[in-house]
């Protein structure tokens, strides 16, 4: 006889919710890498939790198919754009399905729903006003004969004349600007040279829903420090925002306006309504349930904290205007890092999700992503050591190594039925009490402190199958039945594990409801399995081996396209060029001409060499490892540079108060900095 019992220990239900969630829209001219795949995942987690519960949980996304760039990348492959796009989105998809991340939807934003539904918006925003006209400047290329958006412009920075900067923005100095204030403009689409002309524009009103969006960032709809950032918006002031493109465009004309298209920034977030219309329209679901101005369902967007000024800005300005509801909540998240620094291409770090696919089982990243997941915009660094410590330690030598210690003697033994007996009460009231909690913490989107919650209870099962050694009582006289208990146990805290990791880990956990002949529920973390017939075990989970790390990373190297041909035995190809610092990074690092006054040999230093450097006035004596390359003679009296700020560092031959700086792989090829004639001690270097 197989009994499912119900400890009195189970939290009251909730009243069932209905909630739609939408994540952003992955751009339909590149492939899904790992920091897309961090948020796809959150929300994922969320809606299986949200499912798990019993709620009406709906999710939908699609691919952001308008813009310039789409447009101009089909040209290049000589297709037309919905070709495109329609052959990416399925790539998305693929990859997204394959991480186990299960939208009820997953469209296309070139739709004749999102059609239909921005004209609605803006044909209701232009009645109640919001809408205006002016004529405006911008850069155009005459040889392509198109306007150019911001970032397909290029030139010396207005600020600093820095050379090669983008449009909008320069690398080198920070500074902001108009692609009209750019020195010696080019077109990044044909390298010609740009030229202002006019052009109509159409522009939303965004400054007279100021009072409404400080009200609604701050209600808890945002979290705080996004709260607090976006503030400085208004202190600047709010401008009204040019929502049109002209002609030649990839996207959706503007009713009344030919040859004027709505900016992929207008139509992309209405593809969240379109992509839920098409849903609805399949299945007998009421659209304007989730979406009228008065719904009481629950709406929320997870995105990026890059582009958290469309969607708390713009886009409730635009529902609130053309009256449909806001969203419940905006939750937005940071960057994903790779072994502390940013993805890079050189390093074989931007990883694309069909690489990672090719090499690791996706549950691995759901779960170090989870472990990893709060509910702030810190950015989440995927560290490739930590990454496999961690899976192999708590999945594999944890979770999974409950049912396999335990399994086989049940299957063996005791015909593969579990006991009628409960060994340890009070220890599975632990287990069972510890949903309220960990239900809280996933709906508050602390992952990181879920995971924490169920490792410790994992902790304390694998102490109780090791304090009563089942290996070892199977084989004294008299204690089968104990044994039969102490193994059913573990298999009981070992289900409830796995019921609370179900959003993380889909597949463990079908794989554990195969094993178990039952069906995980949340209401399964208040049961006991007793009496109840089990499968054979089988390996449920292999351990993370680097070499398939290793070969994942080598393989984002090979997948690479270089820019320019370098010469494979170059400097620069044996040690590329370094992850870029912002300006205000460099400018912390104060490089001064120094004279070096003096120059000698260290007693019991291989490398080193005592070097007094002249400032102009201040004297620092410095050890640099260049012995291997420079006599002491050979340097008395040449300029060179110093770093003038670094921390005084403490060695065993003395104090080293600052560096020199020098070019070469070591040995004899090793070349101090050289400033020409004319550079004196003490000059700044800039």
């Amino acid at each position: 006889m197989s009994e499912h019992t119900t400890s009195s220990a189970a939290p009251a239900t909730a009243d069932k919710r209905r909630i739609l969630v939408t994540s952003a829209l992955p751009y339909a001219n590149g492939s899904i890498h790992l920091g897309h795949l961090l948020e796809h995942i959150q929300t994922d987690i969320w809606t299986r939790f949200q499912r798990l519960r019993g709620h009406e949980c709906y999710s939908v996304c699609a691919d952001d198919a308008h813009g310039t760039p789409v447009m101009l990348k089909a040209q290049e492959q000589g297709i037309t754009p919905e070709e495109m796009v329609a052959k990416t989105r399925a790539e998305h998809h693929q990859d997204l399905q394959d991480f186990y991340v299960d939208y009820n939807n997953y469209y296309v934003t070139h739709s004749p729903e999102n059609k239909a539904l921005c004209e609605e918006i803006y044909t209701r925003l232009d009645n109640a006003g919001y809408i205006s006209k002016r004529t405006i400047n911008q850069l155009y290329d005459p040889q392509k004969e198109m306007f150019l958006p911001d970032r397909f412009v290029k030139g010396t920075c207005p600020s600093c004349n820095a050379e090669d900067q983008n449009g909008d923005s320069c690398d080198v100095c920070g500074a902001t600007y108009s692609p009209t204030e750019v020195k010696n403009p080019r077109s990044v689409v044909s390298g010609a040279t740009p030229v202002l002309k006019e052009s109509e524009h159409f522009f939303f009103d965004l400054p007279k829903f100021e009072d409404m969006l400080k009200g609604w960032i701050r209600s808890g709809a945002i979290q705080n420090e996004m709260a607090n950032k976006l503030q400085e918006w208004f202190e600047e002031g709010l401008q009204q925002w040019d929502i049109s493109r002209d002609a030649p465009y990839f996207g959706f004309e503007i009713p009344g306006a030919p040859n004027k298209f709505f900016y992929v920034w207008v139509d992309a977030p209405v593809g969240y309504m379109a992509s839920f219309k098409n849903f609805c329209d399949q299945n007998s679901l009421e659209f304007d349930d989730f979406w009228k101005a008065d719904s009481t369902a629950e709406l929320y967007h997870f995105i990026g904290k890059d582009i958290t000024y469309f969607h708390c800005l713009f886009w409730p300005a635009m529902l609130e205007g053309a009256g449909y509801r806001k969203p419940t909540g905006v939750n937005i998240h940071g960057f994903v890092t790779v072994n502390g620094a940013k993805m890079s291409k050189s390093r074989g770090t931007f990883i694309k999700g069909r690489t990672y696919l090719d090499h690791l089982n996706p549950e691995y990243l759901r779960y170090y992503f989870a472990a990893k997941l709060g509910d702030s915009v810190t950015d989440i660094d995927l560290n490739f050591q930590d990454f496999a410590h961690k899976v192999n330690s708590d999945l594999v030598g944890k979770v999974v190594n409950i049912a396999s210690r335990c399994a086989s003697f049940i299957t063996k033994r005791f015909d593969g039925k579990l006991s009628d007996t409960v060994l340890d009460q009070a220890l599975l009231n632990e287990f069972h009490q510890a949903a309220q909690s960990i239900a809280q913490l996933y709906e508050n989107r602390k992952y990181h402190q879920a995971v924490r919650e169920i490792m410790a209870l994992a902790d304390k099962a694998n102490q109780f199958i090791d304090t009563n050694a089942p290996w070892v009582t199977i084989k004294e006289e008299g204690k089968a039945q104990f044994t039969h208990d102490v193994c059913s146990m573990g298999i009981n805290m070992f289900r409830i594990l796995v019921t609370y990791l179900k959003p993380v880990l889909p597949v463990l956990a079908d794989k554990t409801e195969q094993f178990l002949n039952d069906t995980l529920t949340w209401q399964s973390t208040q049961e006991v399995l007793t009496g109840h017939a089990i499968n054979k075990f089988k390996p449920m989970m292999q351990r993370v081996e680097m070499e398939k790390i290793d070969a994942m990373v080598d393989a984002s190297k090979e997948h690479l396209e270089p820019t320019t041909s370098v010469d494979p035995d170059s400097p620069l190809a044996k040690d590329p060029v370094s992850d870029t610092i912002s300006f205000e990074e460099f400018a912390k690092v104060d490089l001064r001409i120094a004279r070096i006054a003096n120059a000698e040999h260290v007693e019991g230093a291989d490398k080193l060499l005592r070097l007094e450097l002249d400032l102009g006035g201040d004297t620092r004596q410095v050890f640099a490892g260049i012995k291997s390359a420079y006599s002491p003679e050979s340097l008395i009296g040449k300029h060179t540079v110093m770093v003038a700020n670094l921390a005084p560092r403490k060695m065993r031959f003395g104090l080293s108060e600052g560096m020199v700086l020098a070019a070469g792989p070591g040995g004899k090829d090793l070349y101090i900095m050289e400033p020409h004639e004319g550079a004196k001690p003490g000059m700044r270097v800039k």
